[in-house]
């Protein structure tokens, strides 16, 4: 919730090297050295962008709201999905009356006006119903005026804004005049509230809240739950609802750590993933992610604000969320910095709100001026189509992060991040199973202290000059046009089944239209390379030898007789687990987890005929976020990811069937992915 007074606060031989080398300086600052490698992999497929993919807030207290200027900006920038009413303003708002008790509500703001700027943006609503202080029935109501009265043909109704942050657990925001303020409570509620809004139009989706994975109160069990917030809601709403909704404000108190969590993407949607089929019931996996609020934790309007918006939402969508909406408009002026070399306002929106400091010496630009995420915004629409599939593309240089799009008719995009603010980087990219043609390239540029996207031909499509904190954007076209009408055509969503700790079984849908002869080729993604796993006739292959503990996302092509191959299909992502049976087995357990740390127990049992005498137990640590702050029961150490522990006098000796319990304080600054291989004396143990 953010208001306006709330937080200012294989394939690898098919790689194509990249040869030429680039001299000089580009403006704005000296070359980091060495040159950095970029590597895309066109075989290397991930989701689809969805026609709502790109969005952002709006709130009912902004009198900008619904007017022409900032409709036409949003519609500039390719705003496809804009909430409403407000963060928290959500669970105080009623519609009918276009009130919000104990908060302001500015003039020209009501549902009519605000579906009149999102149809002259051509964009779609994301409504928050209110649950905080509203019943089902007012939810149903507004669902009816507004698409069986109205035909506004509104599908998008999320059940409430941030409700785990109602006092339950301990921080009270949110607005809840629920006598039970318990996940149990909501989930309830949220059923309830989906059954009467459905009743009146069956064809809506409707969301409920969660939290992102290793964030407040993610793995917190409050008192009348017996689980946390996301697994209770899942547990009781998930057969009913179409997807979840979470919010994610990562943090930093300096910009470099604040682009850094960009990297924490990929492990907090695989948790989230596996919270959603783990929980959520039957068909789990049809739910969709929408993230509906983010922003940087430092440098809200300058140029971190616009690396981050950059690179957050390219990995958002990769994990496919089907919106990411950026907080906020309008939000105006918080604490006032300089941002390497830009005055800041701490302006958690993406347009000047035009107003000044609370001791009048320092006024931000002229009303609905487009800060640097604004831009950032802009060279995401040019990016990221609807109906595009996004792909791997992996760096060498940690400061510059690398995303692809390919458009269906054969055009490749790639985003280029400098996320390092003294630097030009120069870039060698290189590509696999795609051939860019060989014209100079179009590119769109924003550099730090920009007032706009420039575009200009520049360059080849293997190198590039990225100057200091910048966003580059390549348009590529294939050497040989497409798509190619004879080619064969791409299979659905390929599916992992019978995952063991060695093998694994994967399946798809046949290829539409597929003549004889058509084979079909498994891949994983390595970075942006790709290893062949094997190729088949039939629509299924299992795969043995896989690493315990690992894990894997993999790809299926389609190849006809003549050797013309599909894009990639979408991908699937499991992991391995550890052996089913082993001469030791350990149960490992996370108690009273707080947020970023937790107590864990494991116990250590010789499943085998022969005593142990004298032992070392070794795990890793899947993150480099992740640690122990100190251990009982065993003499522990832990160098780098590897966590060793040796026997104290009194439990070295381990007899068959006996268990040894040790413990430990666990800590993590990121996606907490708990450990899943344990090895005793070396033997590598089964677990649970």
């Amino acid at each position: 919730m953010r208001t306006p007074t709330f937080r200012r606060a294989a394939m690898i031989a098919a790689l194509l090297a990249a040869s030429a080398t680039v001299t000089g300086v580009a403006p704005g600052g000296a070359f980091a050295d060495p040159t950095t490698t970029i590597t895309v992999n066109a075989r290397a497929g991930l989701a689809t962008v969805a026609p709502t993919a790109l969005g952002i807030n709006d709130a009912i207290w902004d009198s900008q709201l619904g007017t022409t200027a900032v409709s036409d900006l949003l519609g500039a920038a390719g705003v496809k999905m804009i909430r409403y009413p407000g963060g928290s303003y959500g669970d105080i708002y009623h519609w009918q009356t276009h009130t919000a008790p104990g908060g302001f509500v500015a003039p020209n703001t009501d549902f009519d006006t605000f579906m009149a700027s999102v149809q002259r943006i051509g964009a779609q609503p994301m409504i928050i119903a209110n649950y905080g202080t509203g019943t089902p029935e007012e939810a149903a109501g507004w669902v009816r005026y507004a698409n069986i009265t109205k035909g506004y043909h509104a599908n998008y109704w999320t059940i409430g804004n941030e409700n785990y942050g109602n006092g339950y657990y301990g921080a009270d925001w949110e607005a809840d005049n629920h006598a039970d303020k318990s996940a149990g409570t909501y989930a309830a509620g949220v059923v309830a509230y989906t059954q009467a809004m459905k009743a009146v139009d069956p064809n809506i989706k409707v969301g409920a809240v969660l939290t992102m994975p290793a964030n407040w109160p993610d793995a917190l069990v409050g008192s009348e739950d017996s689980g946390s917030w996301n697994q209770t809601v899942l547990s009781i709403a998930g057969p009913y609802i179409d997807y979840v909704d979470i919010h994610w404000y990562p943090g930093g108190s300096t910009a470099s750590q604040s682009l850094d969590k960009a990297a924490q993407i990929d492990d907090a949607m695989f948790l989230l993933h596996q919270q959603i089929v783990r929980y959520g019931g039957p068909n789990a996996s049809r739910l969709g992610i929408s993230l509906t609020e983010t922003n940087v934790g430092t440098g809200e309007n300058t140029q971190p604000g616009a690396l981050f918006l950059a690179d957050v939402y390219s990995g958002l969508l990769e994990n496919g969320v089907f919106t990411v909406d950026w907080w906020d408009v309008h939000n105006g002026i918080g604490n006032v910095s300089t941002v390497a070399g830009q005055t800041d306002y701490g302006d958690f929106g993406i347009l000047s709100s035009g107003n000044c400091s609370s001791d009048g010496v320092t006024c931000e630009p002229a009303l609905n001026t487009p800060f640097a995420p604004y831009f950032a915004l802009k060279m995401m629409g040019s990016f990221a189509h609807p109906g595009d599939q996004l792909l791997r593309a992996a760096t060498s240089d940690p400061m510059v992060s690398a995303h692809a799009s390919r458009r269906p008719n054969g055009d490749l995009a790639v985003l280029l991040v400098n996320k390092d603010p003294d630097n030009a980087h120069a870039v060698n990219i290189g590509y696999a199973g795609y051939t860019p043609a060989g014209s100079t390239p179009t590119v769109l540029s924003y550099v730090n202290g920009g007032t706009e996207v420039t575009s200009t031909r520049t360059g080849t499509a293997t190198s590039q000059t990225l100057p200091p904190y910048s966003l580059t954007l390549l348009t590529l076209h294939p050497a040989e046009p497409e798509p190619n009408p004879s080619a064969p055509s791409a299979v659905g969503q390929p599916a992992a089944s019978g995952v063991t700790d060695r093998d694994v079984t994967i399946s798809w849908p046949a290829a539409p239209g597929a003549q004889p002869g058509t084979k079909y080729e498994v891949y994983r993604q390595l970075g942006a390379d790709s290893e062949q796993w094997g190729e088949t006739t039939d629509t299924s292959l299992t795969v043995h030898n896989l690493v315990p503990g690992t894990r894997y996302t993999v790809n299926v092509v389609t190849r006809d007789g003549a050797g013309r191959v599909s894009p990639a299909s979408p991908p699937v992502t499991f992991a391995t687990g550890a052996p089913a049976t082993s001469t030791c087995a350990v149960h490992y357990v996370d108690n009273g987890d707080w947020g970023n740390g937790y107590i864990g127990s494991i116990d250590i049992t010789n499943t085998g005929t022969d005593t142990v005498t004298g032992w070392a137990f070794t795990f890793s640590w899947p993150r480099a976020w992740q640690r122990e702050d100190g251990g009982w029961n065993g003499n522990w150490t832990q160098d780098g990811a590897s966590v060793r522990v040796t026997n104290v006098d009194w439990n070295a000796t381990i007899a068959p069937g006996a268990t040894v319990n040790i413990g430990f304080v666990a800590g993590y600054d990121g996606p907490d992915v708990l450990p899943v291989i344990f090895a005793l004396n070396g033997t590598t143990c089964s677990a649970s």
